[in-house]
Parts: structure tokens; C-alpha cells; sequence
């Protein structure tokens, strides 16, 4: 840095003095505009002088030092200070309050104990935050024993973002580039940690991309997923489970209570409405509560052109998209196909020469230990599930699983992304 960083806690309260060293006030908060993101310039302070809250515009600060902060010019005009928009207070609005880690593996939330400054090319800016218990320690002493605590490498501030919500005219500001880095399950476990203020600031932030968005809420425990859409109208609730996956809404659709369950369905697309009506129909500790009715069908007869342009045109997440399945006009299963074969097969070969005739299956009602029985001693990371007239009606994937049968002390969530 140019100078050395200062503390923000060492400005605070400290001596407003003119340019021949007397004092003239105190130093009650340093203003920045975050709005500008990067590295938040100081635009002014705001300061007491005799009984008055005073706006000091920063072209009139000389230097910003532990213990004081000097002013330039023979001549002191400063106008009552007032909020404007896009600017927070540092001491009131960010200090001792939660951030966004967002650049730490995992993302997470950390408290800014202290919050750094340093003058870069002629503007103060907010460079760092202290997390540590030592920073807060600082914080609570006197100011001639601060000096006693050891310093130690703060955190860079362009890899935060504040929680804003409680200061008007702002909001956490989320760049596209910084959600793409972002996994709806860490973002999912950033909400579950943060208060549900926080929480709901990061839910408006996320909504910019409706499809990740959904993606966070399938993420979410029930309890949060609850919380935060019993706040929404009916239409913003139907928006988001409109969006995602069947059987991840109709989990959520079951713990809603009925007369609003209701009202959110009839606000869904038919498709989506009759596949979660569907879902609703079959015990939830069972293959046909589990499943998920979109799979990639193929006809007995396609090519394996044909099956792989189906593939590569389905929605479902790759991850889990391990294979196609042979259905006949009826409904019922022919047989199935990896997705690997497909694509090691010549381009005009039936299909039906490259597939399974007798693919592993389970019924609607087979419980969770069976299936995971199956899918284990097949090694399989999908299983269709068959109604009772064959035909086929959903798949099991192996995530559902797992979020089952895993202990629930396993799981990344509740304290994992706090500081």
C-alpha cells in the first residue's frame, strides 16, 4: 500500500482537528459509496462540532491518521449531514456486522471485527476486514493499549459482500460473474447460517437469475424453504416452484399447509401442476415418493443418432444424466442405454442392438432401503421407477438417495458457513 493501512476503530471518536492542529470536533463515521464496488471510496466523514452532526466532504480532509483526522484550508463550511443513497456508514452500518466471503473455499460468512483503510492513488478506500478475535479485542480496548495487540493479514474487501439491507437506498449487489463462481448449495448454506434478515438478502440477490434462484431453494432444508416463501404472495411462491425440479417441488408443496397448497398449484403451468399432483399421490419414504418423473425416453426403434439428439436436447443436470430409456407406445420399459454407449456407437445403428433388454427396476412402492440396496449392487447413479401396469414413470437418482440415508451431522449445513 502507498501508506500505511489504518484501523477504522483507531479514526472513530477520534479528534476532529483544523489544519493548525486544533481541535474542532469529533470523528463520528467515515462514509463510503459502496455502489461503486471494488475497493469503496471514502467520500466524507461525519463529525460533531458544537452539538451538530456536520457532513465533511473528503477534498476537505488532509490526512486520515490513528487518533485524528486533519482538515485542509483557513476556511470551515460544512453543510448538516444527510444520508444519500449508495452510501453506508462504516462504523454504524458495517462494523461488527456479517459479510460474504465470497472468494473463501468454502464461501462463507465472517464478521468484520475491523475494517481496513488505505489511500490509493489520492482516495481513501476500504481495502480489507479483520475477522479475528484479536481484531475485536483491539476494538474494546483503550486506545493507548490497542497498540499492544499483535497485527495479523486481514482479509481482501473485493472478495466481501456487505449485508446491506438495513441501509436505505441499498442492497447486496451480487455480480453475474461472482453467482457463476457459486453453487446453489453453497449459497443454500450461506442462507442457512445468516440470520433471516441476511438470509432474505441473499434469497432478493440471488433473484436476478430466476433459474438459480430455484436452484436454491431445492437446496434449502424445509425449514427455510418454508420461511422464506411464507413471506412471498401466492404468484412469487408458484414463480419459484414453477422453476424447479418436480420432485423437489413436490416435497415442498406437501409441507405447505393445504388451503395455500391449494392456490399455489392452480397458479402452476399444467405440466408442472399435473407432475407434482402426480408425486403427491405416492408415500414419500418410498421409490414413487422419491423419484422424478423427467428421464430421457427413446423409441425402440430411433437410431443412435436419434437417442443422442434427445440427450443432448433434455434439461435434466448432467451429472446425473447417465442414460436413456427404451419405451414403448405404451409406456412400458424396453430396455436402457448409457449414454456412454451412445456415444461409442455408429450413428445409424438401432438403438435397440446397443441397449440393456432387461434393465434393473424397481416399483413405486419399493422403500428407500431397497432402492439403495439396487442402485448399490448395480452401481448405478440412476434406477426407473415402474407403476403397476409397467410402465414407466419416473427415475430415482442417486443424490436422492443419499440425502436420505445420509446421517444428518454429515451434511454442510447450520454452522458450517458461519464465521
Amino acid at each position: 500500500m502507498p501508506q500505511p493501512v489504518v484501523h477504522l476503530s483507531s479514526v472513530l471518536r477520534s479528534p476532529l482537528l483544523d489544519r493548525a492542529g486544533e481541535r474542532l470536533g469529533r470523528v463520528e463515521d467515515l462514509i463510503v459509496r459502496l455502489a461503486d464496488g471494488g475497493y469503496p471510496p471514502v467520500t466524507g466523514s461525519k463529525a460533531r462540532i458544537g452539538g451538530r452532526e456536520l457532513f465533511v466532504p473528503v477534498d476537505r480532509i488532509a490526512s486520515l491518521e490513528p487518533g485524528a483526522v486533519r482538515l485542509s484550508g483557513e476556511k470551515l463550511s460544512l453543510g448538516r449531514f444527510e444520508r444519500r443513497a449508495g452510501e453506508a456508514l462504516l462504523g454504524a452500518d458495517v462494523l461488527g456486522r456479517k459479510l460474504v466471503y465470497v472468494e473463501a473455499e468454502p464461501p462463507r460468512l465472517v464478521t468484520a471485527h475491523e475494517i481496513e483503510l488505505a489511500c490509493i492513488d489520492g482516495w481513501w478506500r476500504v481495502v480489507g476486514v479483520d475477522h479475528s478475535a484479536r481484531a475485536r479485542l483491539r476494538h474494546l480496548l483503550p486506545r493507548r493499549l490497542r497498540g499492544a495487540i499483535a497485527e495479523r493479514p486481514f482479509l481482501d474487501w473485493s472478495d466481501m459482500e456487505p449485508f446491506v439491507g438495513h441501509v436505505p437506498g441499498s442492497r447486496l449487489r451480487f455480480s453475474h460473474r461472482k453467482l457463476a463462481n457459486l453453487h446453489p448449495a453453497e449459497i443454500a448454506d450461506l442462507v442457512e447460517a445468516a440470520s433471516h434478515e441476511e438470509g432474505e438478502e441473499l434469497i432478493k440477490a440471488v433473484a436476478q437469475d430466476r433459474e438459480l434462484e430455484a436452484d436454491v431453494f431445492e437446496e434449502l432444508d424445509e425449514h427455510h424453504q418454508l420461511e422464506f416463501l411464507r413471506e412471498r404472495p401466492d404468484t412469487q411462491a408458484a414463480a419459484v416452484v414453477a422453476r424447479m425440479a418436480a420432485d423437489d417441488a413436490a416435497d415442498l408443496i406437501a409441507e405447505i399447509d393445504q388451503e395455500r397448497r391449494g392456490r399455489i398449484l392452480a397458479l402452476l403451468p399444467a405440466t408442472q401442476r399435473h407432475r407434482i399432483e402426480a408425486l403427491l399421490g405416492y408415500n414419500p419414504s418410498t421409490a414413487g415418493g422419491l423419484m422424478s418423473p423427467e428421464f430421457v425416453g427413446v423409441a425402440p426403434s430411433d437410431t443412435v443418432a436419434a437417442a443422442l439428439g434427445k440427450v443432448s436436447g433434455s434439461q435434466l443436470g448432467a451429472g446425473t444424466l447417465t442414460s436413456a430409456y427404451l419405451v414403448d407406445g405404451e409406456g412400458r420399459l424396453r430396455g436402457s442405454v448409457f449414454v456412454v454407449t451412445l456415444l461409442r456407437s455408429e450413428p445409424h445403428t438401432p438403438v435397440e442392438e446397443v441397449a440393456e433388454r432387461e434393465p434393473v427396476w424397481v416399483a413405486t412402492d419399493a422403500e428407500v432401503p431397497e432402492v439403495a440396496r439396487m442402485m448399490t449392487d448395480y452401481n448405478l447413479v440412476m434406477l426407473p421407477v415402474l407403476d403397476a401396469e409397467e410402465r414407466m414413470v419416473g427415475v430415482v437418482t442417486v443424490d436422492d438417495v443419499l440425502e436420505l440415508t445420509l446421517p444428518s451431522g454429515w451434511r454442510r449445513r447450520f454452522g458450517v458457513a458461519r464465521d
